[in-house]
């Protein structure tokens, strides 16, 4: 397998993207995941560009990294000013690391128009930064900033750029389509004139993603003779992001024969995409390639049927390659294998082609029939099976409840909840104040539980959504409701649906109690 750098800057192009902020503990989480994984640069940031930047350079030069290289972020040397002068130069000497990335114009408008140079100054500041750095004993990777719309303006110009650093003693000259605008065919014919012209310097390719075609341009600058893959191991980045790292090291390494990471990390892949999601409190798209949820999921009944006989007819690589897992989504076009799949788990002693999964089969349609969708709500489903089955005791019965809505709010609640049960024979009625129904009503409910149940303490409510199902009835619509609850070692979701909202939300509310007893039980 041909070896290819990989280079990954989500603590500094993808820092960038809207929403996307890390702390100094965040970074050095961040840093440890993707050297575990394997890759060979990562660019921590620019230590010009705040003191917090210098002292997060400072604290990294202790860590001992078993696969990557920290790469510092800057610039060439600004116009008018000599390299031994800048201090942005300096900055990068003083960051203490081995290599340093520096971007420089290369599209002859952007010297002319943008920094106010004359074309030979600005290739004067490209070659005499790199020397000065290079000097110093830093392994330089130039960025040529706007190089392949610049070299589709003025193509002599663009290769003088790269010419002057690589003559001063680049390290690495890295092509960047900043725009994210070139096409693969673009991004490969360019790139192998780069790669022709140069052919003893390591080549990179950094591409954005406003055209949609990040990834695909990467391959192609790869297939061209590109040995180095620039971008964010989830596609963060400003606009609309950077190449996705993730999407390209599984393409590159699975089906093209690359070595981008080490083979025994591949299995990796997902959980370092979900460590750095939920570093960047951020989610991962459920349809993204590789990573997502959805990634490996299937849904239609033959579709399903068919990926349980032969994997490969609806996968295109196998989802434990990367540490992703298949699986099954429970919908009314859910076929019987599909069911089955996903419930024997729960119930190993179901037989497939029985009576009683017919009647589950059955009434999975039914359901659906009247709003009810259990793709995100298994925990329901779950239970819905168990009263198919004969298998299901109910934890408590429901009594009454009442809600009151108060306005103005008294200290932030504004309703409160009676709500009265009965367990093991025993009735019991607790009231609360919520700073909404469904609060006041969850904490009602639990606190009636507390007496017979007091391991529901650990069990907490931390997400509810709710969908019109028929909006053109207005506010006499139905409603589905979605409450996730978790505890110290799980989470699950549940559904309700009805034309009252508050009736939807008891629904799933005390099915998310019912199935975290149950799972205590179990």
């Amino acid at each position: 397998m041909q070896k290819l750098q990989i280079f990954d800057s989500t603590l500094r192009d993808g820092a960038q993207g809207a929403n996307i902020s890390f702390s100094v503990d965040d970074k050095i989480k961040i840093i440890e995941t993707l050297d575990k994984l394997g890759v060979d640069f990562i660019e921590a940031g620019n230590p010009y560009s705040n003191p917090a930047e210098m002292q997060f350079f400072q604290r990294v030069s202790g860590m001992k990294l078993e696969h990557a290289a920290i790469v510092a972020f800057g610039s060439t040397r600004r116009k008018g000013v000599s390299a031994e002068e800048d201090a942005n130069l300096a900055s990068l000497i003083a960051a203490n690391t081995e290599y340093v990335a520096i971007f420089g114009k290369s599209h002859i408008r952007h010297a002319t128009d943008v920094l106010k140079a004359t074309p030979e100054e600005n290739i004067a500041m490209i070659g005499e930064s790199v020397r000065f750095l290079s000097a110093r004993g830093k392994k330089v990777i130039f960025d040529a900033e706007h190089f392949f719309d610049g070299y589709k303006t003025d193509p002599a110009y663009a290769m003088q750029a790269l010419s002057a650093a690589s003559e001063a003693g680049a390290y690495c000259l890295c092509l960047c389509d900043t725009n994210g605008g070139i096409f693969p065919d673009e991004a490969y014919e360019i790139t192998k004139k780069v790669t022709d012209a140069f052919p003893d310097t390591v080549v990179a390719i950094h591409c954005h993603n406003d055209g949609g075609l990040a990834v695909a341009d990467s391959i192609e600058a790869v297939k061209a003779g590109a040995r180095q893959v620039q971008g964010t191991f989830l596609g963060f980045g400003e606009r609309c992001g950077n190449t996705n790292l993730a999407t390209v090291i599984c393409n590159l390494q699975l089906k093209r024969g690359y070595e981008c990471i080490p083979a025994a990390n591949m299995p990796r892949i997902y959980e370092s995409a979900m460590a750095i999601a939920e570093t960047a409190n951020t989610a991962i798209p459920q349809n993204q390639p590789y990573v997502g949820m959805n990634a490996f999921a299937h849904k239609a009944g033959m579709h399903a049927d068919g990926v349980l006989k032969y994997s490969s007819s609806f996968e295109h690589v196998d989802p434990e390659a990367i540490g992703n897992k298949r699986k099954f989504l429970l919908s009314e076009i859910s076929g019987k294998s599909a069911i089955y799949e996903k419930l024997k788990k729960y119930f190993p002693s179901l037989d497939k082609n029985g009576k009683e999964m017919g009647e589950i089969v059955s009434a999975l349609k039914e359901r659906a029939l009247s709003g009810y969708q259990y793709e995100a709500a298994e925990a329901s489903f779950v239970l819905l099976v168990e009263k198919i089955l004969g298998k299901y005791k109910s934890s408590f019965d429901l009594i009454n409840y009442k809600i009151i809505n108060e306005q103005p709010a008294i200290e932030g609640k504004v309703a409160s909840a009676i709500v009265k049960i009965r367990v093991r024979g025993e009735a019991k009625i607790t009231a609360s104040d919520g700073e909404g129904p469904v609060h006041a009503m969850d904490l009602a409910l639990r606190s009636a539980l507390a007496d017979f149940y007091p391991a529901i303490a650990g069990v907490s409510l931390i997400d509810y959504k709710v969908r019109v199902l028929d909006s053109d009835k207005a506010t006499a619509a139905k409603v589905r409701v979605l409450i996730t609850s978790a505890d110290r070692t799980d989470s699950w979701t549940t559904v309700g649906v009805s034309e009252d909202i508050i009736e939807a939300s008891w629904i799933a509310l005390t099915d998310s109690i019912d199935y975290a007893l149950l799972r205590r039980e179990r």
